[in-house]
């Protein structure tokens, strides 16, 4: 199917534009990979237009995942096992596991052999709806493997059908090259890494690690004033094993998103909501972690903060290629109701990316991104496990078999 006009009709459609914005027996009109018109089929305007029957499925937004690492090289199974047979973390730390392993496997592995170790990892999202993600640095910690990290996560973006978002995330942990120097490193983020790569075109957002394990929050101030120098929004890893005040630093800068937030306080929550600070929730790393503190959902849905859900994929606390399982975790462990937990990939999870003006719902304007579904209701979507009832995906108005290969 090529580009130009198409109807979409016989559709059920969860437009996510108020609520599920149900609207049964719709149609969509595409022009140009926008949409330029949404409502009940019998009033569709079909005039020279290509039209594709839906069978009575259900369309939705395409979905986003809005917080991935899902660039890296290897795997940490082996640590996984030797942590269920005991080990402590220390003992792994100590025989060189942990991040740093993930950061010697990405450091030697070429562009190439980065992008094909990715990808099946990304056609796994594809089958599952998805068509925007949003792919962090942070495995490199120095120049040349930051800028290889972000050049093979926008490489994905023309190998298969997903529009790829990328985060530098330099303040993510200490390199080796560093032990004992935490400010210096924050120096060569803020002056070097960060300036260069921008200049590259290779940052659409700046991101950190604001935890005793990470930086504190006056380094990662630091590194948000860069990012504000350069006219880059910011976003957080914030409050996932302490709370550091880094939902109060994130909302100060007006940034997109503070992300985890187990241990957020009511003056985070608070702060968030004034600033329109999304929370983006990754029930992966809570379960992989079985971590027992629960992010405060109701009190952030009393705030009326919106709420994002994402996948969190990385090796070490979250290795998770389902969107539809965080949807259905995000359920289940933290009780979002399934409108919340679609919202929060689809609406939400534009806002967190700041391109809600673009994608997240089906409104004329926007691009069109789309996902079919052969279920009875949206709610369907966060209540199987291990169930994947997508049955094509849209990509700016062209239509495509859900499972993607990455070799075609």
């Amino acid at each position: 199917m090529t580009a130009g006009a198409t109807v979409f009709t016989n559709l059920h459609l969860a437009t996510m534009a108020d609520g599920y914005g149900e609207l049964r027996d719709g149609a969509v009109r595409v022009e140009e990979g926008r949409i330029v018109w949404v409502g009940p089929r019998a009033q569709a305007p079909m005039e020279g237009a290509t039209i594709v029957d839906g069978g009575g499925c259900w369309l939705t937004p395409g979905l986003i995942d809005c917080h991935t690492h899902i660039v890296h090289a290897g795997n940490r199974s082996g640590e996984f096992e030797a942590r269920l047979n005991g080990a402590s973390y220390e003992d792994i730390a100590r025989a060189g596991g942990g991040i740093m392993s993930t950061v010697r496997a990405t450091r030697a592995a070429s562009e190439q052999e980065l992008i094909d170790q990715s990808l099946p990892r990304v056609a796994s999202l594809l089958a599952e709806g998805v068509t925007t993600i949003e792919v962090k640095s942070g495995y490199g910690l120095d120049l040349d493997t930051e800028a290889k990290m972000l050049r093979a996560a926008r490489r994905i973006g023309g190998v298969v059908p997903v529009d790829v978002a990328t985060t530098f995330l330099g303040a993510h942990a200490l390199p080796p090259e560093y032990v004992g120097r935490a400010d210096d490193y924050i120096d060569a983020v803020c002056e070097q890494m960060l300036p260069q790569l921008a200049a590259q075109g290779l940052v659409d957002a700046v991101d950190a690690f604001c935890e005793r394990i990470g930086f504190s929050n006056a380094q990662t101030e630091r590194v948000f004033e860069a990012a504000r120098k350069l006219g880059l929004p910011v976003k957080l890893h914030a409050e996932q094993l302490s709370d550091q005040r880094g939902a109060q630093l994130v909302a100060r800068f007006g940034g997109l998103s503070a992300d985890h937030l187990e241990h957020l306080s009511e003056e985070g929550v608070a702060a968030m909501a004034a600033a329109g600070t999304v929370a983006v929730l990754l029930p992966g790393a809570y379960y992989f972690l079985r971590d027992t503190t629960p992010p405060p959902v109701a009190q952030l849905r009393a705030a009326g903060v919106p709420m994002a859900v994402a996948t969190d994929c990385n090796p070490g606390t979250s290795p998770l290629t389902s969107i539809l399982l965080a949807m259905n975790m995000a359920c289940t462990l933290w009780r979002l109701t399934p409108q919340e937990a679609l919202a929060g990939c689809t609406v939400n999870a534009a806002r967190a990316l700041g391109r809600q003006a673009d994608i997240g719902t089906i409104e004329v304007g926007k691009r069109a991104d789309f996902a079919l579904w052969d279920i009875a209701r949206p709610a369907d979507l966060s209540y199987a496990m291990g169930f994947n009832p997508c049955r094509g995906v849209v990509n700016a108005g062209v239509l495509r078999a859900p499972v993607v290969s990455w070799r075609d």
